[in-house]
């Protein structure tokens, strides 16, 4: 055992199960693909087991102590290091407010009030800074949210590539309300809020300074009240929420998949794509499945609240461009399928890396 006081001799400390013979972080364990799964499953979860880290959603929910009230409380923390920090339709300072209000808000939680916590390299601009707190501001505001506590470091130039946030949220979680990643059903419909890899091809055109006849955007956005809307409309016939930020949809679909012990079947005719993101996704050889989101959220719903559910996304400025996009089965347990257009199926794994490092 280490003397308080002495370093840990991580020269002789192994992981309880191997992750994949990588003897050192990797950029891929960051992606939302299966490095940064069996990061989770093999190193964290068993270092920090507790009923509430075990569900694996987007946020922890948890009872207050008796003397407290009756209320739920949904917990969620997010970093942010993505590279721009601004670029078309967001900063990162929206990401940071937007990605854990949006957290909070698929675990069937209303968001209240947030923490931000800033690491900031030595010569990063205050003009620059000062314009991302007030993106971070006007997201709050649009959220209706509050900052109400954070933190501020500086690092070494050279050491902090300018900005990182993060930010931890919590909310209220919404009475009858009972959604969960282990909670779809065989029959249940899958619906999406709207079109996929906006975000994700947004920062990819920034970099690689790709111009299409109409520009890229990200989707950034907070979607509680869209969220709200959803559940208003179907109660508890909404079985699960995500929002399909790293790794895509097909990630998303596939961590569902699992943790509910049944299969997904999509029908890729039917994914909201615009024709800019798969034009560039075809030009850099990516598949928009797999592409970042950062204002969309999927629904797995049972089939008698379906209808509803989609015509309240319709109804909303966020999800004017929703979908019907598949169905649970009780085939093909843990797997996600989809129909393509040539009248085939398709397995989409869920990849071990990334495709687009730093895109949030």
């Amino acid at each position: 055992m280490t003397e308080p006081g002495t370093a840990p001799d991580f020269a002789n400390w192994t992981c309880p199960l191997p992750l994949r013979d990588y003897p050192a972080i990797v950029m891929g364990h960051g992606g939302g693909g299966k490095l940064g799964n069996e990061l989770v499953e093999h190193l964290f979860l068993p270092a920090f087991r507790n009923p509430e880290l075990e569900n694996l959603g987007d946020a922890a929910v948890f009872d207050l102590k008796p003397g407290f009230g009756p209320a739920r409380i949904a917990m969620s923390t997010d970093s942010f290091v993505v590279q721009p920090l601004f670029f078309p339709g967001g900063s990162i300072g929206a990401l940071a407010v937007n990605g854990t209000v949006n957290d909070l808000a698929v675990s069937g939680a209303e968001p209240k009030f947030l923490s931000a916590s800033f690491i900031l390299e030595e010569g990063f601009p205050l003009a620059q800074l000062a314009a991302i707190v007030d993106a971070m501001a006007e997201a709050a505001r649009v959220a209706q949210v509050r900052i109400v506590t954070g933190d501020t470091k500086v690092v070494e130039r050279g050491h902090g590539d300018g900005c990182y946030i993060s930010t931890a949220g919590v909310g209220i979680q919404r009475s009858g309300i009972l959604v969960g990643p282990d909670r779809a059903r065989p029959g249940d419909e899958v619906l999406v809020s709207g079109t996929l890899g906006d975000h994700g091809m947004a920062i990819m055109s920034v970099r690689e300074g790709l111009e299409f006849e109409s520009q890229i955007r990200s989707d950034c956005a907070a979607l509680n009240g869209l969220i709200a809307d959803a559940l208003i409309a179907g109660g508890r016939g909404v079985h699960a929420m995500r929002d399909p930020t790293r790794g895509g949809l097909a990630s998303t679909l596939n961590e569902i998949a699992a943790a509910s012990r049944v299969g997904v079947a999509i029908d890729e005719a039917a994914l909201p794509v615009r024709p800019e993101v798969q034009s560039a996704c075809e030009l850099l050889g990516l598949d928009p499945v797999y592409v970042a989101n950062e204002g969309k959220a999927v629904f797995f719903v049972a089939p008698e609240a379906a209808d509803r559910v989609l015509a309240a996304l319709r109804a909303h400025p966020l999800g004017k461009d929703a979908a019907r996009i598949g169905r649970v089965t009780a085939e093909h347990p843990g797997m996600l399928v989809a129909r393509t257009a040539m009248g085939a199926n398709r397995v989409i794994a869920t990849q071990i890396g990334e495709q687009l490092p730093r895109i949030c």
